[in-house]
């Protein structure tokens, strides 16, 4: 099945704007340490926040010591609840769904806070259970990644749920009294406790050995915070969480680092955590570490999708959830800042040639890779020419994917480099230092992949001028160690001398010959 057979709509819809066939849905989630709002530009496969606003209100700072909810707390909660309401009617929201999780859920004055924040919200507040926070992460976990397979834990303020998911189902939930807030206030800030706490709690749950070999993906706000230091730890040439991946030895190498620092801002890059999230940190690397060295899986993804994406994918239909998150965003980008979408669509088909034999070989999720790449690869043509590369790659490197990982991240952000700068573009010159520090960290053979492609697209636009229509009629083919494009007639007048040059240069990165044919 092609990756493209969720095209419904005739070619001339393919250039319409989105943005005025969605409407806007906005998600506030209290909860035990912040509480937030995401305005989301519509119920859809691949989400665009239009606003994201977080207030670190610490409602779940003493609930396990008091049972209720700190009067200071509560309201800078109201406050930002009040902002939150005029900020949907500013957006002309109308749908608006209101979560509170795990501080709400216990404290005993829990409904009365509700009563006082539905007024001032102006919607209905849902107060998940343990369970339902569980089921609404795994969907999280769903919406951000294809085919996930692992234990998911979503650490929060007030509790940490767990939720295995595989062959898109979830079981075995379960939540657990291990939020960095509230393991702050029933181990009296001792660490040591801290750690018999965490121990006696997941110990209880048998089911965790099946995480043994598999991912864990880490959500929450505090996990966020620490793959950010792992990051200005290890010089990581990226900045964006989704699909971050390290290994479980070193997670728990770095967790003991945290945990044991005498002072949480002596680790690179602390100082830059909110104070409030700072002082949780090695609370929330300590639940991490006993969590890694009991399940023991192969590694730990971290993911910015968590229960408010869960509860948006809970709204899709189900044709909608089938979509693939990475070509979902990819079209839609494609429609919004490219030239031409048809055109982008095209380039998946004409490059498909040059990945049969004799070309290069490629797995399944290369070629939707490759698919994603040249829907993308247009989005710059508004820049400066000195710049498109510089400015792609950054656009695309950094961009709000799903169903990715790092690597596939960067080989879509150096293909699109490479179609602009050229494929051996930055290699002498080290102006664009991004560049240099992405081709470091990636395999050789992805790499290769990215300058082929790159070159590949870079030829079909100087032939086509980014209009569809025209490299239909063009196909590549191999004949022997030759590989050949062939111009219709009708269109005979675009072939060139620059044309040929970038042919060429595809060519020999494919280890062919170049020739170039007018067909009838």
């Amino acid at each position: 099945m092609s990756a493209f057979d969720h095209y419904d709509e005739p070619a001339s819809g393919l250039e319409r704007s989105r943005f005025t066939e969605l409407e806007p849905l906005a998600v506030i989630d209290i909860g035990s340490n912040s509480v937030r709002l995401v305005v989301y530009e519509g119920a859809v496969r691949s989400p665009t926040p239009l606003f994201n606003e977080k207030v670190l209100c610490g409602l779940g700072r003493s609930v396990a010591s008091t049972g209720k909810l700190g009067s200071e707390s509560v309201e800078r909660a109201l406050g930002a609840l009040s902002r939150f309401h005029a900020i949907n009617r500013v957006l002309g929201v109308k749908n608006v769904r209101a979560i509170a999780t795990a501080a709400v859920r216990e404290a005993t004055d829990g409904r009365d806070f509700v009563s006082r924040a539905t007024r001032i919200a102006g919607t209905d507040i849902q107060v998940l259970t343990g369970e339902r926070e569980a089921e609404l992460a795994a969907m999280g976990i769903r919406m951000g990644f294809r085919e996930a397979d692992g234990i998911a834990g979503d650490l929060g303020g007030g509790s940490l749920e767990l939720i295995d998911i595989s062959d898109n189902r979830s079981r075995d939930a379960a939540t657990l009294p291990l939020g960095g807030l509230r393991l702050i206030d029933t181990a009296q800030q001792r660490l040591e406790r801290a750690q018999q706490i965490s121990d006696e709690q997941i110990g209880r749950l048998a089911w965790l050995d099946n995480g043994s070999g598999r991912s864990f993906y880490a959500v929450g706000g505090t996990w966020r915070a620490l793959a950010r230091l792992h990051m200005d730890h290890t010089a990581y040439p990226l900045r964006v969480m989704q699909g971050y991946k390290i290994s479980t030895r070193e997670a728990i190498d770095f967790c003991e680092q945290v945990r044991k620092a005498r002072r949480i801002t002596d680790i690179a890059g602390a100082g830059d955590v909110p104070r409030p999230r700072r002082e949780v940190l090695p609370y929330g690397a300590l639940v991490l570490e006993r969590l890694l060295r009991r399940m023991k899986p192969k590694e730990v993804v971290f993911s910015v999708f968590g229960i408010r994406e869960g509860l948006l994918f809970s709204l899709l239909s189900e044709a909608e959830r089938r979509k693939d998150p990475l070509l979902a965003f990819a079209e839609s980008h494609a429609r919004l800042h490219s030239r031409s979408l048809e055109h982008a669509v095209e380039l998946c088909a004409w490059t498909d040639r040059l990945f049969v034999s004799p070309g290069p070989k490629e797995t399944d999720e290369e070629r939707r890779l490759r698919h994603a790449a040249c829907l993308l690869s247009d989005i710059g043509w508004r820049a400066h020419p000195d710049y498109r590369g510089e400015q792609s790659l950054n656009v695309i490197a950094h961009a709000g994917l799903g169903g990715i990982d790092h690597e596939g991240r960067i080989f879509l952000a150096l293909t699109v480099y490479f179609r602009h700068i050229g494929p051996g573009g930055g290699d002498a010159d080290g102006r664009d230092e991004l560049s240099q520090r992405l081709k470091a960290v990636v395999s050789k053979r992805t790499l290769r992949r990215a300058r082929i492609l790159g070159a590949a697209i870079r030829a079909a636009h100087m032939l086509s001028i980014g209009r569809p229509g025209i490299i239909v009629d063009a196909p590549l083919s191999f004949e022997g160690k030759t590989l050949t494009l062939t111009i219709p007639r009708q269109h005979q007048a675009l072939d060139g001398e620059r044309l040929r040059r970038r042919f060429e240069v595809l060519a020999h990165l494919l280890e062919c010959e170049p020739e170039v044919r007018i067909g009838k």
